[in-house]
């Protein structure tokens, strides 16, 4: 464990909490990637948003590294893993109001966008800051 543990589980553990306090359902946003486990047919553009209501899955958990769940689609129980960092938001279906998170980029397309430019006139470059 690094140092400074992420806040971002934390957040979406709030965020679920005070969506079910307010009788609202929490809907979250997912960027779809090899580490997320969704059902495809559902996923549009590459992200998928889910209903993570009490009453919409069974064994919810939202841990620090993923959220996990069971949930029905088209009758077909559907064990659900995504990684935290997948989560492009968790928010309230009737308000829209929540938390959303900037999408996370790997670290090899980090690498490639910091890349020196070829040669030729300088552009700008991205720089991550941790």
């Amino acid at each position: 464990m690094s140092a400074s543990a992420s806040t971002k589980p934390y957040m979406l553990r709030a965020i679920y909490e005070w969506c079910v306090d307010n009788g609202f359902t929490p809907y979250l946003a997912v960027a779809v990637d090899i580490n997320t486990r969704v059902p495809m047919g559902y996923v549009k553009d590459g992200e998928i948003v889910l209903n993570i209501n009490h009453s919409a899955t069974r064994d919810l958990l939202i841990g620090n590294e993923a959220i996990s769940f069971s949930a029905r689609f088209n009758g077909v129980s559907t064990a659900i893993y995504v990684p935290v960092d997948a989560v492009r938001g968790l928010f309230a279906r009737e308000s829209g109001e929540g938390l959303f998170f900037d999408p996370v980029v790997p670290d090899a397309a980090v690498a490639s966008v910091t890349a020196p430019a070829p040669a030729g006139p300088k552009k700008p470059t991205l720089h991550v800051v941790k």
